[in-house]
């Protein structure tokens, strides 16, 4: 009985929509796949089934979605963490963490919580006189930031302010410690993510955890991790290694079929809009003074960037605030390194053109877009560049790879497809709806090519497929974020079946 894990020969009864649909017969077919790859399309009927065969029953064949932006062990372990989006006040979330079950090592930790636009400030003492001797830990949504009790400060041996919260590099080594959990314990969590994702049509992601990610994705095969295709990033800390190790992007590492493969150099150039850290031509509202920050010094982007392009790798530049995209764009001309600039949040009108020039993909994320709408609109109220320019960077010419940002955003390209697409959630009116972008443009950006890709639904491509219940390129917004996905297909290789 065909199942998860079957290896499928022909797919009969769907009907193909996205990049490559407009090559297919008209009509419902056959997709016949051999070797992992689609050898032959023909109308439903025409050809006679051969091997293990699928039953689309008249749903929508797309290609394999791809998550181009997902930090997978903090992601991972959101489920066993304090959900904080809920939280009103800083108050309201010092509460929530009083009542916050303690996890087995001793810790409470949540996460989400977003404190831009609350009226009231974190601060050591009000989180201290909540939570006592418990180690508390508050992540925001961002990442960029940790609100912690002292206890937290004492058992990381870190030093305390007044407001108890730590941002950038330090914030990002108390995420590094906090994932630091039993490899057999993170591996189950990492396992069911990927189950997840694939249900939700998901091939491939690309994992940018703080982290030597190449020792952890090497045992996750070798346990038999065969869900998803990975593509791991290193950070600066880790550049030699990866090159004493002779890792260059796109090789395969491990997995079968090369599933694991080596990805980018992921180089943090500044900071966050809800930390208020993103180096920007303008200061924050409210904030005189404060344009946020880049973290590393030009000159040592460069030279990070043309060692990695030196060994083969490519790069990976977060920048969110203007001043970052331009310095991250101006690095990439210099060096002639190739790869994605993460995020592009807040783009000079000037910088726009310069992606598709420079081939400089935009891996965005456009649920950020509706995350971040009130506090984008209040605390970037006086810049003079484009916020979340979706359909002006698409216009330009660039390339447009869609992703999560997970655990920023939830792992969910139909959620990304629509706040893509219609720019509006929860019943409110259209954010800045001359940014939305078309469906087809949506569902190409969620491809592991990205927007500009070419044709993955037609004879000789990977047979990476999703079935689903409706036709993303005419769904409105609430179709398209309850779309579902009766079967996913890696290399031809059921990965779901509902």
């Amino acid at each position: 009985m065909i199942g998860p894990g079957s290896r499928v020969d022909t797919v009969v009864g769907g009907r193909l929509t996205g990049p490559g649909a407009h090559l297919a017969p008209a009509g419902p077919v056959d997709l016949f796949l051999s070797g992992g790859r689609i050898v032959d399309i023909a109308p439903t009927g025409a050809l006679r089934p051969r091997g293990e065969v699928l039953d689309a029953d008249g749903a929508f064949v797309v290609p394999g979605l791809w998550d181009h932006h997902v930090h997978v062990m903090q992601w991972s372990l959101v489920a066993q963490r304090q959900n904080l989006d809920i939280a009103e006040s800083a108050a309201h979330a010092a509460e929530i963490m009083a009542w916050a079950p303690v996890l087995s090592d001793g810790r409470r930790v949540g996460t989400g919580f977003r404190d831009g636009l609350w009226a009231d400030a974190p601060s050591l003492s009000l989180l201290d006189a909540a939570t006592g001797a418990v180690p508390t830990y508050l992540i925001n949504s961002d990442v960029h930031s940790v609100w912690m009790n002292s206890a937290a400060f004492e058992r990381e041996a870190m030093a305390a302010d007044e407001t108890g919260v730590v941002r950038e590099e330090p914030a990002f080594e108390v995420s590094r410690r906090l994932n630091d959990v039993d490899p057999a314990v993170g591996d189950a969590a990492v396992q069911a993510m990927a189950a997840d994702a694939a249900s939700r049509g998901v091939v491939g992601i690309i994992d940018l955890d703080m982290a030597w990610n190449a020792s952890a994705w090497e045992r996750r095969a070798a346990s038999g991790f065969d869900t998803l295709r990975v593509d791991f990033g290193v950070y600066p800390e880790h550049l030699q290694r990866a090159m004493e190790a002779g890792l260059r992007s796109g090789d395969p590492v491990a997995g079968e079929g090369g599933l694991i493969r080596m990805g980018p150099l992921k180089i943090i150039t500044d900071g966050s809009l809800g930390t208020r850290t993103a180096a920007c031509s303008h200061h924050y509202t409210g904030e005189p003074g404060n344009t946020g920050v880049l973290n590393y010094p030009l000159d040592t982007v460069r030279d990070l960037m043309a060692r990695a392009t030196g060994a083969g790798i490519t790069c990976a530049i977060h920048a969110i605030g203007d001043v970052a995209n331009t310095a991250a764009l101006d690095a990439f001309a210099v060096t002639g390194a190739t790869g994605t600039i993460e995020h592009a949040q807040l783009v000079a009108h000037r910088d726009l053109a310069r992606f598709a020039r420079l081939g400089v993909a935009a891996s965005v994320q456009p649920e950020h877009a509706l995350d971040d709408r009130d506090m984008t609109d209040a605390m970037w109220r006086g810049q003079t560049a484009l916020a979340y320019p979706l359909r002006s960077l698409a216009d330009a010419g660039a390339n447009l790879r869609f992703g999560s940002d997970a655990p920023v955003a939830r792992l969910d390209p139909w959620a990304a497809m629509a706040s893509a697409v219609h720019r509006s959630r929860d019943g409110r009116d259209p954010w800045q709806p001359d940014q939305r972008v078309d469906a087809a443009t949506a569902l190409a950006a969620s491809t592991r090519g990205g927007s500009t890709s070419a044709s993955s639904l037609a004879p000789g491509a990977v047979a990476d497929l999703a079935l689903c219940d409706r036709d993303p390129l005419t769904a409105d917004e609430w179709e398209m974020r309850a779309t579902v996905v009766s079967a996913t297909l890696l290399s031809g290789r059921l990965t779901h079946l509902a």
